[in-house]
């Protein structure tokens, strides 16, 4: 029980601090509304609960064992990331086009695979709420589990912050400077990946 209690302070922790994810999810909702991100907030709870079951499984020995498989993984995902961050400081002010999240379900799923806050995390889960006599595929479904139950909470935390942001921000300026912001915030994430 102890180890569960543990996994699920890990869970939230891990969830509710600035990284990419979150930080999406604040500029999306502070853009278009907490209902119309609640796709992207699924995405990510469900694709980081797949991502976890398959590492969880066995698919980190690979990129543990081919360092030029990291690599190429940590940077494409830290290109992604700008690539996400330039959309989100170029996002127009409210009216200007259909309001829209950064990422939708089906991309805020596939985004955990590029994302390396998310494989920082995942490869630190495993091993540290694993045994190595332990029940692998129970355990793995523990943890994904664990995430899977806190992640959308954790991650509506942001979108209500960055919809609420939202309301103060109600000029053009003022909501291109937040979404600027955000954008610095979304590469400054990446530097203790990358480093």
């Amino acid at each position: 029980m102890d180890k569960t209690l543990a996994l699920l302070g890990f869970a939230i922790a891990m969830s509710v601090t600035p990284g990419p994810n979150v930080l999406m999810v604040a500029a999306g909702a502070a853009n278009a509304g907490v209902r119309a991100t609640v796709p992207h907030m699924l995405g990510i709870t469900l694709g980081f609960a797949a991502m976890l079951l398959i590492v969880g499984l066995g698919l980190a020995g690979p990129f543990a064992a081919a360092p030029l498989l990291h690599t190429a993984l940590k940077w494409g995902g830290a290109a992604w990331l700008l690539v996400l961050a330039w959309r989100i400081a170029r996002a127009g002010a409210p009216g200007e086009g259909p309001p829209r999240p950064p990422l939708g379900f089906v991309g805020a799923a596939l985004f955990q695979w590029v994302n390396p806050k998310a494989w920082m995390i995942a490869l630190a889960a495993i091993p540290a709420f694993t045994t190595p006599d332990g029940d692998i595929l129970a355990e793995t479904l523990l943890i994904a589990a664990a995430f899977a139950l806190v992640c959308f909470p954790c991650c509506l935390v942001w979108a209500v912050l960055g919809a609420g942001a939202s309301r103060l921000l109600r000029t053009d300026h003022a909501l291109r400077g937040f979404n600027i912001v955000m954008a610095v915030l979304l590469v400054l994430s990446l530097i203790p990946a990358l480093l």
